[in-house]
């Protein structure tokens, strides 16, 4: 179509789309997963403490060896103290992937935020207990040439056998897209 015959306003809005970037170009930063603690990570915490609790309570209660209201004050304490640390991890830590950058956040008053560059993580892996495995969490390790974070542990996270697959796989292609050795293994 002859520029004539186009309005202003559609050849206004062609160069503004000309000037944009695409969406499929791989410098501009995705952001692919963003996570922090899970709760299921404090479920077998939780479950020793309702055991030890109720124990506590029925020998209190079978045996008198002290007030029973002290065997409630014990196993409130203990309940608060594992709520009080899921709410801590829960909310002191953040993780971020995008296509170019893995940020870490942590710090609940202030903040710590670092950054690595996905390029530079050299290896990525996880662990899993048990019941972690059953409940689809677990433990996140990468180690990098990252100088502020050379070995990073990432602690309950959901998940975990896809999370870590995708770190590794941003990883990989970033590598290949900048055109580095990818060590196989």
């Amino acid at each position: 179509m002859p520029d004539r015959e186009r309005s202003a306003v559609d050849r206004f809005r062609e160069d503004v789309a000309s000037r944009q970037p695409r969406s499929d170009d791989p410098d501009i930063e995705k952001q692919l997963w963003e996570g922090n603690y899970s709760p299921l990570a404090m479920l077998g915490a939780a479950i020793v403490v309702v055991i030890a609790s109720v124990a506590l309570i029925v020998v209190v209660a079978l045996y008198s060896l002290f007030d029973w209201r002290i065997a409630v004050l014990i196993a409130f304490a203990s309940w608060l103290l594992v709520a009080g640390v899921y709410l801590f991890r829960r909310f002191s830590i953040h993780y971020e992937l995008t296509t170019q950058r893995f940020i870490h956040q942590s710090g609940l008053l202030s903040r710590r935020t670092d950054r690595i560059e996905v390029i530079d993580i050299d290896d990525v892996g996880f662990f899993q207990g048990p019941i972690q495995r059953i409940l689809g969490i677990g433990t996140i390790d990468i180690t990098s040439s990252d100088v502020s974070h050379p070995h990073l542990i990432m602690p309950g996270i959901a998940d975990v056998k896809s999370v870590a697959g995708m770190i590794d796989d941003v990883r990989r292609r970033e590598r290949k897209r900048r055109s580095l050795h990818i060590q196989t293994s």
